[in-house]
Protein backbone atom coordinates (compact mmCIF):
# COMPACT_ATOMS: atom_id res chain seq x y z
CA UNK A 1 0.00 0.00 0.00
CA UNK A 2 0.99 3.65 -0.27
CA UNK A 3 1.45 3.90 3.54
CA UNK A 4 3.81 0.94 3.64
CA UNK A 5 5.87 2.35 0.80
CA UNK A 6 6.15 5.72 2.57
CA UNK A 7 7.32 3.99 5.75
CA UNK A 8 10.03 2.08 3.89
CA UNK A 9 11.14 5.28 2.14
CA UNK A 10 11.41 7.17 5.44
CA UNK A 11 13.45 4.37 7.06
CA UNK A 12 15.80 4.27 4.06
CA UNK A 13 16.24 8.04 4.16
CA UNK A 14 17.00 7.94 7.91
CA UNK A 15 19.60 5.21 7.43
CA UNK A 16 21.21 7.20 4.62
CA UNK A 17 21.41 10.30 6.79
CA UNK A 18 22.89 8.24 9.65
CA UNK A 19 25.46 6.69 7.31
CA UNK A 20 26.38 10.11 5.92
CA UNK A 21 26.79 11.44 9.46
CA UNK A 22 29.06 8.56 10.42
CA UNK A 23 31.11 8.99 7.26
CA UNK A 24 31.45 12.69 8.00
CA UNK A 25 32.59 11.93 11.54
CA UNK A 26 35.04 9.32 10.26
CA UNK A 27 36.48 11.78 7.73
CA UNK A 28 36.88 14.42 10.44
CA UNK A 29 38.64 11.87 12.66
CA UNK A 30 41.01 10.85 9.86
CA UNK A 31 41.77 14.49 9.06
CA UNK A 32 42.50 15.23 12.72
CA UNK A 33 44.75 12.16 12.90
CA UNK A 34 46.67 13.23 9.80
CA UNK A 35 47.07 16.80 11.07
CA UNK A 36 48.42 15.62 14.42
CA UNK A 37 50.66 12.99 12.87
CA UNK A 38 52.13 15.46 10.37
CA UNK A 39 52.76 17.91 13.19
CA UNK A 40 54.94 15.34 14.97
CA UNK A 41 56.63 14.22 11.74
CA UNK A 42 57.47 17.83 10.84
CA UNK A 43 59.05 18.28 14.27
CA UNK A 44 61.14 15.13 13.82
CA UNK A 45 62.19 16.11 10.29
CA UNK A 46 62.93 19.78 10.83
CA UNK A 47 63.96 20.25 14.45
CA UNK A 48 65.24 16.86 15.54
CA UNK A 49 66.46 15.06 12.45
CA UNK A 50 69.39 12.61 12.66
CA UNK A 51 71.72 14.89 10.67
CA UNK A 52 71.17 17.76 13.10
CA UNK A 53 71.81 15.53 16.12
CA UNK A 54 74.94 14.16 14.45
CA UNK A 55 76.16 17.74 13.96
CA UNK A 56 75.74 18.47 17.67
CA UNK A 57 77.45 15.19 18.63
CA UNK A 58 80.42 16.19 16.44
CA UNK A 59 80.43 19.63 18.01
CA UNK A 60 80.45 18.11 21.50
CA UNK A 61 83.29 15.73 20.59
CA UNK A 62 85.33 18.70 19.37
CA UNK A 63 84.47 20.67 22.50
CA UNK A 64 85.79 17.80 24.64
CA UNK A 65 89.13 18.12 22.82
CA UNK A 66 89.33 21.90 23.16
CA UNK A 67 91.43 23.93 25.57
CA UNK A 68 89.40 26.02 28.01
CA UNK A 69 90.84 29.30 29.24
CA UNK A 70 89.90 31.88 31.83
CA UNK A 71 88.98 35.25 30.32
CA UNK A 72 89.46 38.23 32.63
CA UNK A 73 87.99 41.64 31.83
CA UNK A 74 89.37 44.21 32.18
CA UNK A 75 92.81 42.70 31.65
CA UNK A 76 94.65 45.79 32.99
CA UNK A 77 94.10 47.85 36.14
CA UNK A 78 95.43 51.20 37.31
CA UNK A 79 97.24 50.82 40.63
CA UNK A 80 99.86 52.74 42.60
CA UNK A 81 103.44 51.50 42.63
CA UNK A 82 105.72 51.66 45.73
CA UNK A 83 106.54 55.27 44.80
CA UNK A 84 102.84 56.14 44.87
CA UNK A 85 102.79 56.59 41.09
CA UNK A 86 99.79 55.37 39.09
CA UNK A 87 100.69 52.58 36.69
CA UNK A 88 98.67 50.33 34.40
CA UNK A 89 99.35 46.72 35.41
CA UNK A 90 98.43 43.39 33.88
CA UNK A 91 95.89 41.84 36.23
CA UNK A 92 97.74 38.50 36.19
CA UNK A 93 100.84 40.22 37.59
CA UNK A 94 98.96 41.63 40.58
CA UNK A 95 96.43 38.84 41.10
CA UNK A 96 96.46 36.84 44.31
CA UNK A 97 98.01 33.48 43.24
CA UNK A 98 95.92 31.42 45.67
CA UNK A 99 92.68 33.08 44.59
CA UNK A 100 93.61 32.61 40.93
CA UNK A 101 94.11 28.88 41.49
CA UNK A 102 90.73 28.63 43.25
CA UNK A 103 89.02 30.42 40.37
CA UNK A 104 90.73 28.15 37.82
CA UNK A 105 89.56 25.10 39.78
CA UNK A 106 86.00 26.44 39.67
CA UNK A 107 86.42 26.94 35.92
CA UNK A 108 87.60 23.36 35.49
CA UNK A 109 84.68 22.01 37.53
CA UNK A 110 82.23 24.11 35.54
CA UNK A 111 83.71 22.84 32.27
CA UNK A 112 83.45 19.20 33.36
CA UNK A 113 79.83 19.75 34.43
CA UNK A 114 79.06 21.49 31.13
CA UNK A 115 80.46 18.59 29.07
CA UNK A 116 78.63 16.00 31.19
CA UNK A 117 75.32 17.89 30.85
CA UNK A 118 75.76 18.18 27.08
CA UNK A 119 76.41 14.44 26.81
CA UNK A 120 73.31 13.67 28.89
CA UNK A 121 71.11 16.03 26.86
CA UNK A 122 72.21 14.54 23.55
CA UNK A 123 71.60 11.02 24.83
CA UNK A 124 68.09 12.02 25.95
CA UNK A 125 67.39 13.65 22.57
CA UNK A 126 68.64 10.59 20.67
CA UNK A 127 66.53 8.27 22.80
CA UNK A 128 63.47 10.53 22.71
CA UNK A 129 63.63 10.90 18.94
CA UNK A 130 63.81 7.13 18.39
CA UNK A 131 60.91 6.45 20.78
CA UNK A 132 58.71 9.17 19.27
CA UNK A 133 59.51 8.14 15.69
CA UNK A 134 58.72 4.48 16.44
CA UNK A 135 55.47 5.46 18.16
CA UNK A 136 54.25 7.55 15.21
CA UNK A 137 55.10 4.80 12.71
CA UNK A 138 53.46 1.92 14.60
CA UNK A 139 50.60 3.41 16.60
CA UNK A 140 47.03 2.93 15.31
CA UNK A 141 44.77 5.92 14.71
CA UNK A 142 42.45 5.45 17.70
CA UNK A 143 45.31 5.08 20.20
CA UNK A 144 47.24 7.96 18.65
CA UNK A 145 44.28 10.33 19.01
CA UNK A 146 43.37 9.16 22.51
CA UNK A 147 46.94 9.72 23.72
CA UNK A 148 47.52 12.99 21.87
CA UNK A 149 47.94 15.04 25.04
CA UNK A 150 50.73 12.71 26.17
CA UNK A 151 52.36 12.82 22.74
CA UNK A 152 52.39 16.61 22.53
CA UNK A 153 53.94 16.74 26.01
CA UNK A 154 56.77 14.54 24.74
CA UNK A 155 57.28 16.85 21.76
CA UNK A 156 57.41 19.92 24.02
CA UNK A 157 59.82 18.18 26.40
CA UNK A 158 62.20 17.34 23.54
CA UNK A 159 61.96 20.92 22.27
CA UNK A 160 62.91 22.26 25.72
CA UNK A 161 65.83 19.81 25.94
CA UNK A 162 67.09 20.97 22.55
CA UNK A 163 66.92 24.62 23.63
CA UNK A 164 68.97 23.75 26.73
CA UNK A 165 71.52 22.01 24.51
CA UNK A 166 71.99 25.11 22.35
CA UNK A 167 72.37 27.34 25.40
CA UNK A 168 74.97 25.04 26.97
CA UNK A 169 77.21 24.67 23.92
CA UNK A 170 78.93 27.99 24.55
CA UNK A 171 81.25 28.46 27.56
CA UNK A 172 79.67 30.61 30.25
CA UNK A 173 80.55 33.26 32.75
CA UNK A 174 82.03 32.24 36.08
CA UNK A 175 80.19 33.35 39.18
CA UNK A 176 82.70 33.36 42.02
CA UNK A 177 82.94 35.08 45.37
CA UNK A 178 86.72 35.12 45.41
CA UNK A 179 88.44 38.48 44.99
CA UNK A 180 91.13 38.14 42.34
CA UNK A 181 93.08 41.24 43.43
CA UNK A 182 93.63 42.02 47.10
CA UNK A 183 92.72 45.39 48.57
CA UNK A 184 96.36 45.82 49.65
CA UNK A 185 97.42 45.99 46.00
CA UNK A 186 94.63 48.41 45.16
CA UNK A 187 95.46 50.69 48.06
CA UNK A 188 92.55 52.96 48.79
CA UNK A 189 90.97 52.54 45.36
CA UNK A 190 87.51 51.06 45.01
CA UNK A 191 87.66 47.40 44.01
CA UNK A 192 86.82 47.30 40.28
CA UNK A 193 84.21 45.01 38.77
CA UNK A 194 86.10 42.11 37.21
CA UNK A 195 84.25 39.87 34.78
CA UNK A 196 85.32 36.22 34.61
CA UNK A 197 84.29 33.85 31.84
CA UNK A 198 85.59 30.89 29.84
CA UNK A 199 86.59 30.67 26.19
CA UNK A 200 87.99 27.87 24.05
CA UNK A 201 90.76 27.23 21.57
CA UNK A 202 90.70 24.29 19.21
CA UNK A 203 93.39 21.63 19.65
CA UNK A 204 96.33 21.40 17.25
CA UNK A 205 95.95 18.42 14.90
CA UNK A 206 98.93 16.83 13.16
CA UNK A 207 99.00 17.27 9.39
CA UNK A 208 99.51 13.65 8.34
CA UNK A 209 100.53 14.61 4.80
CA UNK A 210 103.17 17.15 5.74
CA UNK A 211 104.65 15.25 8.71
CA UNK A 212 107.32 12.66 7.91
CA UNK A 213 110.49 11.04 9.25
CA UNK A 214 113.94 10.73 7.69
CA UNK A 215 116.93 8.73 8.98
CA UNK A 216 117.63 10.60 12.20
CA UNK A 217 115.16 13.47 12.16
CA UNK A 218 111.47 14.16 11.62
CA UNK A 219 109.48 17.12 10.37
CA UNK A 220 106.22 17.75 12.20
CA UNK A 221 103.43 20.04 11.11
CA UNK A 222 100.06 20.59 12.73
CA UNK A 223 96.87 22.34 11.79
CA UNK A 224 95.93 25.31 13.92
CA UNK A 225 92.49 26.75 13.16
CA UNK A 226 92.67 29.60 15.66
CA UNK A 227 95.18 31.60 13.60
CA UNK A 228 97.13 32.84 16.61
CA UNK A 229 100.24 34.92 16.55
CA UNK A 230 103.50 33.39 15.34
CA UNK A 231 104.71 33.60 18.95
CA UNK A 232 102.27 30.89 20.03
CA UNK A 233 104.12 28.25 22.04
CA UNK A 234 103.62 24.52 21.67
CA UNK A 235 104.78 21.48 23.57
CA UNK A 236 105.95 18.37 21.76
CA UNK A 237 106.38 15.06 23.52
CA UNK A 238 108.76 12.69 21.71
CA UNK A 239 108.65 9.07 22.83
CA UNK A 240 110.76 6.16 21.56
CA UNK A 241 108.46 3.17 21.17
CA UNK A 242 109.57 -0.29 22.28
CA UNK A 243 107.89 -3.69 22.29
CA UNK A 244 108.16 -6.71 24.57
CA UNK A 245 110.99 -8.23 22.52
CA UNK A 246 113.24 -5.21 23.07
CA UNK A 247 115.15 -5.18 26.33
CA UNK A 248 116.31 -1.59 26.10
CA UNK A 249 114.26 0.97 27.99
CA UNK A 250 112.27 3.50 26.02
CA UNK A 251 112.68 7.19 26.62
CA UNK A 252 110.69 10.35 26.11
CA UNK A 253 111.35 14.05 26.21
CA UNK A 254 109.31 17.23 26.06
CA UNK A 255 110.38 20.03 23.78
CA UNK A 256 108.84 23.51 23.61
CA UNK A 257 108.69 25.05 20.13
CA UNK A 258 107.30 28.18 18.50
CA UNK A 259 107.72 27.20 14.84
CA UNK A 260 105.22 25.21 12.82
CA UNK A 261 106.39 23.13 11.03
CA UNK A 262 109.39 22.15 13.13
CA UNK A 263 112.22 19.64 12.79
CA UNK A 264 113.08 17.17 15.56
CA UNK A 265 116.72 16.04 15.54
CA UNK A 266 118.75 13.28 17.24
CA UNK A 267 116.45 10.37 16.44
CA UNK A 268 117.65 6.79 15.96
CA UNK A 269 117.44 5.20 12.49
CA UNK A 270 114.90 2.46 11.89
CA UNK A 271 112.86 3.18 15.01
CA UNK A 272 109.26 4.15 15.71
CA UNK A 273 108.52 7.34 17.58
CA UNK A 274 105.29 8.60 19.06
CA UNK A 275 104.73 12.35 18.94
CA UNK A 276 102.13 14.33 20.85
CA UNK A 277 101.42 18.02 20.39
CA UNK A 278 99.62 20.38 22.72
CA UNK A 279 99.39 24.03 23.55
CA UNK A 280 101.87 25.19 26.17
CA UNK A 281 100.44 25.75 29.62
CA UNK A 282 99.52 29.32 30.56
CA UNK A 283 98.33 31.08 33.70
CA UNK A 284 94.75 31.09 32.39
CA UNK A 285 94.45 27.47 31.16
CA UNK A 286 91.78 25.67 33.19
CA UNK A 287 91.02 22.47 31.23
CA UNK A 288 92.61 20.28 28.55
CA UNK A 289 92.22 16.52 28.34
CA UNK A 290 93.05 15.50 24.76
CA UNK A 291 96.24 15.75 22.70
CA UNK A 292 96.74 14.53 19.14
CA UNK A 293 99.08 11.58 18.65
CA UNK A 294 101.20 10.62 15.63
CA UNK A 295 103.54 7.65 15.10
CA UNK A 296 106.38 7.89 12.56
CA UNK A 297 109.21 5.47 11.74
CA UNK A 298 112.68 6.69 10.84
CA UNK A 299 114.45 5.18 7.83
Amino acid sequence: SFGSMAKVFNETETRSESTATREGQDNATVQQYMRNKNLVLDFLRNELNPRLLRYHWNRLNLLKKCYFYLKIEPRHLCVRDPNNMMICADILQIANPCQLQKIKKIGKNQTEIQLALLTGLLEQLDRGRKELSHYVETCDMATFLSQWDLTIKKVLKLSVLFSKLIALEEPRKLHVKHSLVSQVILGGAVHPHISLSLYTKKPPIFDRRESFASQNWAQLKWINENQESHLERWQLEIKLMTDDSQTEPGYSRIQEVISNPCVIHHLQPGRSYEFRVKRSDTHTLVYSQWHDRLVLQTK
